[in-house]
């Protein structure tokens, strides 16, 4: 979106309002009007200039006689997620981003895209993905083709859609085919991608990205399908005051024997048991909010992995929270998984063609 053709100035006449409406036609026509100064002080639709002549207004009259004065925004550098949820919901399509100042840093079209995360995001590419061969025997497993895209894609295509374009791939296995891959813009984002010389585990990796020094950042499996909220899961990371959020998955766990108990202080004394129990737990889904500080201080000299990182942190007596994912969640290990990837996005492709 080109900021400056939604902009114009309040002492503009509207007939100038107009025909810079008439100029967005076929997109969103609301106009922003900004004082001397820049700061906004009000929005302006067609609708609004009608009303006005409607009510003796002249062409000639300034903008600032037909704008409407209880605007929507979000003010600050870090943008009130919420808000901005609060705001699709209800239908409004041009949210304005603004400055301490009131002036207009950013337009956010939320018909195109879902929220503004203020979040970095680093994606994990650099296994061999060997339970997948021979399919990754000469292609890395998130460049492997589901329904015509490259796994990986999905996940930067969901990133994007919510504002999130500071994204870094890690890469080892085959990185030659992933940088070349990412040589061009995905979903309109310039991905960055760095090379794991040495292994590095689960997570040490993100340390080679360029992490900004204060906020924090989304890392998560490069070979997921998922269909998980970002938005929700960084409002609850918000809500709950964590320092590290993970999302998790529902994971049920059925025992085709009866289970005995006993005792504590007789083991062998049975005082129940349970016919073929099941239990459910909540499982790691390889997607974690983290402070930036914390991955930015993670050694290069050795391997780190991710379950290792949050042990430490709740030992540290940082609050580690959990987020369960509501939707779709596949890890694309093996042949069969990438046949039920396969039927999946198939079954979502036709579905939104009806």
């Amino acid at each position: 979106m080109n900021l400056n053709d939604h902009i114009i100035s309040a002492s503009a006449s509207l007939l100038e309002a107009l025909e810079a409406l008439n100029r967005l036609s076929g997109g969103a026509m609301t106009l922003f009007a900004v004082d001397s100064q820049g700061r906004l002080t009000g929005t302006v639709t067609d609708g609004d200039i009608r009303r006005a002549l409607l009510a003796g207004c002249r062409i000639d009259d300034k903008v600032e006689a037909a704008m409407h004065r209880r605007f929507k925004s979000v003010t600050g550098e870090c943008p009130d997620v919420a808000a901005l949820r609060d705001f699709r919901n209800k239908g409004i399509r041009l949210v304005p981003l603004l400055n301490a100042d009131g002036t207009i840093r950013s337009i956010v079209d939320l018909s195109a895209r879902r929220t503004v995360l203020p979040l970095s995001a680093i994606l994990m590419a650099g296994g061999k993905g060997e339970r997948l061969r021979p399919l990754t025997l000469s292609k890395p497993k998130p460049l492997l083709e589901i329904d015509g895209r490259a796994i990986i894609d999905y996940n930067i295509e969901a990133l994007a859609a919510c504002g999130i374009t500071d994204i870094s791939v890690t890469t080892r296995y085959l990185a030659e085919q992933i940088h070349a891959h990412f040589a061009r813009p995905v979903a309109g984002v310039d991905v960055k991608c760095v090379e794991e010389t040495r292994p590095l585990g689960t997570i040490g990796s993100a340390a080679l990205a360029e992490i900004p020094a204060d906020g924090n950042t989304l890392v998560m499996n490069s070979d997921l399908l998922t269909t998980i909220s970002f938005e929700d899961m960084y409002i609850h990371h918000l809500s709950s005051k964590s320092d590290i959020t993970i999302a998790a998955i529902p994971y049920q766990v059925s025992v085709p024997f009866a289970i005995l108990t006993s005792e504590a202080g007789d083991p062998t004394r049975v005082t129940a048991i349970e016919e073929k129990p099941s239990y459910s737990f909540f499982a790691n889904a390889g997607i974690y909010i983290f402070p930036n500080d914390m991955l930015r201080s993670l050694p290069l000299d050795r391997p780190t992995d991710a379950p290792d990182l949050i042990r430490n942190a709740i030992a540290e007596g940082l609050r580690v929270t959990y987020f369960p994912i509501n939707g779709t969640w596949l890890d694309v290990g093996t042949p069969a998984d990438f046949h039920q990837a396969e039927q999946l996005m198939r079954h979502h492709r036709n579905f939104s063609a009806r």
